[in-house]
């Protein structure tokens, strides 16, 4: 029944605009009184409705959740306008800081310094004060230090779906990373 099924998804376009968090197809099952299967169903149907030249925005996966966002092609003409640009710009050090996390987690302060060859406290406060890092846990080592990742702002900040989504590193920089090379765990959703 296509009637069923543009309804489904006309219901959970409105609700992707209304909602200001990215909704997984749990919540969006909730949200809208539709089983699982038929939320699916209708998420398919809905990026397949704004995938043309038309439509500046699209239903997109970020952050483990489904949000109604401008497309990758148009956010470059766009983020100056409407991104949070001096907020969010990030300096090299704190990329930096946040490239090894995001690589390496869960990684400790010190794990952190080791790689960067400098100390890592104050990108740590600034990574956390924005919402990109987490503390996620002790390591099960001598002084049992923090061990932090990455979070879901992380994930929407840089259009991710998951940690999996990240670049994949080239040999070389996989060992620079040692073992966590692209495999932490991360937020996932």
């Amino acid at each position: 029944m296509p009637d069923s099924l543009d309804a489904d998804a006309a219901l959970l376009g409105a609700v992707l605009f209304l909602e200001t968090e990215a909704a997984d197809e749990k919540r969006l099952s909730s949200l809208t009184g539709l089983p699982p299967e038929r939320v699916e169903s209708a998420l398919t149907r809905l990026v397949a409705e704004y995938d043309n030249e038309v439509h500046g925005f699209a239903p997109i996966k970020s952050g483990g959740g489904w949000i109604l966002a401008p497309k990758v092609s148009l956010w470059e003409q766009l983020k100056d306008s409407y991104g949070k640009k001096n907020e969010s710009r990030l300096s090299r050090a704190a990329m930096e800081t946040l490239s090894i996390i995001a690589y390496s987690q869960p990684v400790t302060r010190a794990e952190v310094e080791g790689i960067r060859g400098v100390s890592a406290d104050g990108m740590l406060r600034l990574l956390m004060d924005k919402g990109f890092v987490r503390e996620t846990g002790k390591k099960d080592a001598p002084g049992k230090p923090m061990q932090y990742g990455t979070t879901k702002e992380f994930l929407h900040f840089f259009r991710l779906g998951s940690i999996a989504d990240l670049p994949k590193l080239d040999p070389m920089e996989s060992e620079r990373f040692g073992s966590g090379s692209g495999s932490g765990e991360g937020e996932q959703g």
